[in-house]
């Protein structure tokens, strides 16, 4: 083909419609005037323009269909023989005369079908008789729009069943004989085209090709619409014939879109019975071809068709489809050594989405699948290209999403190697996908074997994986991360005590492996699940006798205890002190006394150790001292010398406020208001006292610091502790000594020098109104609450 500019096609263009247009005209004189003769010689003038070899296949169709167009017209004169005079018979043989040869064909085509239609000859032997002498023509071009235009006059006069041609000698085969015919020459012709230009315009000439598939692809769909085409013709002679060329023409275009035509025009069942033979034909095209998206394509069919109804599914296990694809994907990657990963990825992606349609019971396809990939993959870098590890995920998401279970997933055993295959980023965004797989459908992860896999699946979250990653991760990325696994660690559980314990342990042994920053995350969830284990246990004493040593709160507590130590020890002591607090209360439900000991004395050592910040010191204290006061397991000296701590600490606060409200606190300590609390008068008065020193104290230093007195919200404070212990009926607090306390109160407040403080203010005036509330209740407590004079 004369391959040019735009402007000079667009010109032959004009000039070939003009030429028609021109003949036409004159053709239609002839034809309103029954003049045969004149008809034939100007038709043939007008068909001589689709001789043309200067046009581009989209400019050369423009030309095709004006011609089309008159050519109806020509056919509907030659229908009425009363009007030319001339037998069909005989105007088949005279339309034989013309010049030249592409008229003379196309003309010949047109009467074939009024000689057809005539029935005057078999329509086998006509369309026979066309079929070959089409082959004058072999300019690559002009063949295929005239083979084209052979099909489009040819097929409503197929030999099909309740056809009015069909004849009783006459099958379905000469209607197929004649399609693939007609197929088959212009796939030698679309071929052909490629070679029709200089390789500087290859891409060029391949852009005009695609354009043009179209009509070769028109054949395939003909046939797929024969009725008479059962599964038996399809498989012994359609599917062969087709593929024979297919492989042949070895052309890489062509191959690609006649696998995808074969696949799209003809009925899913008949793919199903002939898998084998077309699969078989996918290694041996072109190694360029796309097959991975012809075989994707393939499979998303048959997907789709067992989605249809239930009553397929025996079809697939009886044709065996699984093992044929599976086969039939392993050698395409086999055959094509070049094959991107991504594309190999793919396939199997492809395969692993059938499998889950049409097989999801049978895991054992599943894990086949992952096993395939892994193959593929093992023995190479970890992923680099972007596409393939998109692709990875797919593969890995595909059971998630089709079970709803990720317990599913961990009984693959080929899961945890395909992820194996992950950089470390990529792995960390498919373990968050599995852990928010859980987390949507709820799993429950009830066995320490499911846990081990589970947690080798998720360690790129749990450990450093790559020393620079944890360093470049952001802090909020990395804490939401974190946070999903301490999530995760919540939904393991098993009522049976024993393996819940195992779980436990297992988590344990892989969260120890994550450094400073992710144990402050994921113990916490760890030590609350075994304390859950524990309040479960706590009637139990240790003593069953067993194959194995039973789980016990104590062989609970010591696993937290060293636990926690790991925690303190990388930098969370506030964190571990927590912690070691509610151990303490756990083994306090246990009637566990040494061992809450223990625990109280950890949280010690750590306040005193590694509790350096003045606020922080503060807050410790009064956990530790809200913790002991709920304490109802230890004896006289274990309670003294706990107590004894915290009141020293509580002195030893840096600022004087701390200390006082500090103090105070302790006071609780010997005044526990329960049946069997301790009620120790002297030594909560010894505290409040105390309080009292440190707050008047404080009092001074802001006269020497500020020149003029603090705020009383301490005094107010302490007076509210008296109050509280006055009517808990503490002996040693008396009407007395809380007269002399807002007597001095309402002196400071009164005095020139105190700072005004409407907090302050507000405060006292309240607990002054509760006072008289208590006052005109009436009663024990009216009679209580009545020395006082406020």
């Amino acid at each position: 083909m004369i391959l040019a500019g735009i402007e000079d096609e667009d010109k032959w263009l004009a000039e070939g419609i003009a030429g028609i247009q021109h003949n036409a005209f004159y053709m239609h004189r002839a034809l309103d005037a029954n003049n045969l003769r004149d008809a034939l010689k100007c038709s043939a003038l007008m068909l001589s323009e689709l001789r043309t070899s200067k046009l581009s296949p989209h400019k050369y169709y423009d030309l095709y269909m004006r011609a089309f167009d008159e050519l109806r017209k020509l056919e509907m004169f030659f229908k009425d023989e009363s009007r030319h005079g001339v037998s069909i018979v005989d105007l088949y043989e005279l339309v034989q005369h013309a010049g030249n040869i592409l008229p003379r064909l196309y003309l010949l085509c047109t009467v074939g079908s009024v000689y057809i239609k005539s029935k005057e000859a078999p329509a086998k032997d006509v369309l026979k008789d066309l079929v070959e002498m089409c082959r004058g023509v072999q300019h690559p071009i002009r063949g295929l729009f005239l083979r084209s235009y052979l099909a489009q006059v040819s097929r409503d006069k197929l030999l099909d069943l309740g056809s009015k041609y069909e004849g009783a000698e006459d099958t379905v085969m000469d209607a197929v004989e004649f399609v693939l015919q007609n197929f088959t020459e212009m796939n030698k012709l679309w071929v052909r085209m490629q070679h029709q230009g200089p390789v500087w315009v290859k891409e060029k000439l391949e852009k005009e090709r695609s354009e043009l598939r179209d009509l070769v692809g028109k054949n395939l769909h003909v046939l797929s619409q024969i009725e008479g085409v059962d599964l038996e013709i399809y498989r012994d002679t359609v599917l062969p014939r087709v593929l024979e060329q297919v492989v042949n023409c070895k052309d890489e275009l062509a191959q690609y879109y006649l696998m995808d035509c074969i696949i799209q025009v003809f009925p899913d069942e008949y793919h199903l019975q002939t898998l084998e033979t077309l699969l078989g034909a996918c290694p041996q095209l072109q190694l360029t071809v796309d097959v991975k998206t012809v075989l994707s394509r393939l499979m998303a069919r048959l997907s789709n068709y067992a989605a249809s109804s239930v009553e397929v599914l025996p079809e697939f296990l009886q044709v065996e489809a699984f093992a044929k694809l599976s086969s039939a994907i392993g050698k395409v990657i086999e055959a094509q050594v070049d094959m991107p990963i991504v594309g190999a990825v793919a396939l199997y992606v492809s395969l692993l989405t059938f499998t889950l349609h049409v097989h999801p019971e049978r895991l054992d396809y599943v894990d086949q699948v992952l096993g395939a990939c892994v193959k593929k993959l093992s023995g190479k870098p970890k992923l680099e290209d972007i596409r393939a590890k998109k692709q990875i995920v797919a593969l890995l998401s595909a059971p998630l999403e089709k079970y709803n279970d990720i317990v599913t997933a961990l009984t693959l055993s080929n899961y945890p190697h395909v992820m194996d295959c992950l950089d470390y980023e990529t792995n960390k965004v498919m373990a968050m996908v599995i852990i928010q797989s859980a987390m949507k459908n709820n799993t429950c992860i009830s066995t320490a074997d499911k846990v081990e896999v589970l947690f080798e699946l998720i360690k790129g979250l749990i450990k450093d994986l790559d020393e620079t990653a944890t360093a470049e991760l952001d802090e909020e990325d990395f804490k939401e991360e974190q946070n999903s696994v301490a999530r995760l660690i919540h939904m393991l559980y098993n009522d049976d005590s024993e393996e819940m314990l195992k779980i436990i342990c297992a988590v344990r042994k892989h969260i120890m492996a994550g450094g400073s920053q992710r144990l402050p995350f994921t113990v916490p969830p760890l030590i609350f699940s075994a304390l859950r284990l524990v309040r479960k246990l706590q009637d139990q004493d240790g003593n069953v006798v067993g194959e194995e040593e039973p789980a016990t709160p104590k062989k609970v507590f010591q696993l937290l205890n060293e636990t926690i130590e790991a925690l303190s020890s990388v930098s969370s002591p506030e964190l571990a002190l927590r912690l070691y607090l509610q151990c303490a209360e756990a083994a306090n439900d246990c009637d566990l006394e040494p061992v809450a000991y223990e625990f109280f004395t950890q949280a010690f050592i750590l306040y005193e150790e590694e509790v350096a910040d003045s606020k922080a010191q503060v807050t410790a204290l009064h956990l530790i001292i809200g913790a002991l006061q709920r304490m109802n397991v230890f004896g006289v000296e274990n309670r003294d010398a706990l107590t004894h701590k915290a009141t020293g600490h509580s002195a030893k606060l840096l600022k004087k406020p701390d200390q006082c409200r500090a103090v105070y606190a302790c006071s609780h300590l010997f005044w526990v208001d329960d049946q069997n609390g301790i009620k120790d008068g002297e030594r909560v008065l010894l505290c409040l006292k105390r309080a009292l020193r440190i707050a008047n104290s404080a009092q001074q230093i802001a006269n020497a610091t500020r020149g003029c007195s603090g705020p009383v919200t301490l005094f107010v404070e302490i007076l509210n502790k008296y109050l509280y212990f006055f009517e808990k009926g503490n002996p040693q607090i008396t009407s007395a000594a809380i007269q002399g306390l807002i007597e001095l109160i309402t002196n400071e407040m009164q005095s020139d020098s105190t700072t005004p403080d409407p907090a302050s203010d507000a405060f006292f005036a309240s607990t002054i109104r509760y006072i008289q509330f208590q006052k005109q209740k009436g009663g024990v407590m009216g009679e209580r609450f009545g020395p006082i004079k406020v």
